[in-house]
Parts: C-alpha cells; sequence; structure tokens
C-alpha cells in the first residue's frame, strides 16, 4: 500500500481549512500563511537557479510574485471564494490523470 502524501492532497486540505474556518481572523491568517510558504518557495527556487535558467524563468516567478501580492488583502469571503477554486481546479487535474 503506497502511504506517501501526495502535494495536491496537502494543498487541498489546506485550502479546505481555509473554506471550512469559520472565524474570519483565522481564515486571514491562513491565508497570510499561505502567501508566506509560497514567497519562501519561490525564493528558494530562485536561488537554486543560474544562469540561464534563471532569466528563462525570471517572468513565471515575478507572475507568482505578482499572484501573491494581488491576495494580501483580500477578505474572508475572497480566501474562502479562491481556496474554493483552487480545491476545484485541483480536482480537476486530478480526474485528467
Amino acid at each position: 500500500m503506497n502511504t506517501s502524501i501526495k502535494t495536491d492532497d496537502v494543498i487541498f486540505n489546506f485550502f479546505k481549512q481555509i473554506c471550512d474556518e469559520k472565524d474570519d481572523k483565522k481564515c486571514l491568517e491562513l491565508g497570510k500563511s499561505w502567501i508566506n510558504a509560497m514567497e519562501t518557495n519561490l525564493t528558494s527556487m530562485e536561488k537554486n537557479l543560474n544562469g540561464a535558467d534563471k532569466l528563462k524563468h525570471k517572468d513565471d516567478i515575478q507572475s507568482n510574485r505578482d499572484h501573491l501580492n494581488s491576495l494580501k488583502n483580500k477578505s474572508p469571503l475572497e480566501w474562502r471564494e479562491y481556496a474554493t477554486q483552487c480545491m476545484i481546479e485541483i480536482m480537476s487535474n486530478k480526474g485528467q490523470q
């Protein structure tokens, strides 16, 4: 039996936690922790890229940073809607595999 945890499952469960959180303040904290984790990942990826690869992925990294910046002022309702959309996308991609 395969007991490995799949990244999509972890992400799905995190977004489900945002959707299920009834306390607006906690919902916002979860959203902010998502942004912080993703910014840390981007920084780490960027540090691991060298010359040509760094240039090749520069626009994608900046696009991801811009997307994260656009999330920073979301309301709890907007976070729940965003998380729902992300969960739908994850499920859609699983169905295509």
